[in-house]
């Protein structure tokens, strides 16, 4: 079909593009909303045919774009994990003492686990290991992730 775009999924669901009736672009600051009107997979990645976009000129506009879907209907995780824009935002606090460190900016993947980058009250930025041995809790609701720092956001280390 013309028009189609190929995905590049970031998701851990890629199936999740099989019967998703709407999906939202990226165009700048804003976000665009598209009705998915197929949904097809070729060599494991999504293509997609998006109402609005019925040529190649049209759907090369759309590229190197985030994709995000509607929040209601994000896939369910398992317990104890968590999606990186939950986790954006969240102000980092030492176990024990309650005193803010930071603010988690992103998330980055890597192979042993997770890093949350931090930027710290003074405004430096620390990686900060998303490990069972250093996170205590995560709290989405109260937007708060309770750790033990060990010298992690000490000055000299960053």
């Amino acid at each position: 079909m013309h028009g189609e775009i190929n995905v590049t999924p970031e998701t851990d669901f890629p199936e999740r593009f099989d019967g998703l009736k709407e999906i939202y672009v990226k165009d700048r600051a804003d976000w665009k909303k598209y009705r998915i009107l197929a949904s097809r997979f070729v060599s494991g990645r999504p293509v997609l045919a998006l109402e609005g976009i019925s040529n190649r000129e049209d759907a090369a506009r759309l590229t190197n774009r985030l994709l995000a879907v509607p929040k209601s209907q994000v896939v369910r995780l398992p317990d104890d994990t968590y999606f990186i824009f939950d986790l954006v935002g969240c102000r980092v606090i030492e176990n024990g003492t309650g005193r803010t460190l930071g603010e988690v900016e992103d998330v980055e993947p890597y192979p042993a686990n997770d890093v949350y980058v931090v930027r710290t009250t003074d405004g430096r930025k620390v990686l900060f290991p998303a490990a069972r041995e250093f996170v205590r809790s995560v709290d989405i609701k109260n937007r708060k992730i309770t750790v033990e720092p060990g010298g992690m956001f000490d000055e000299e280390r960053s």
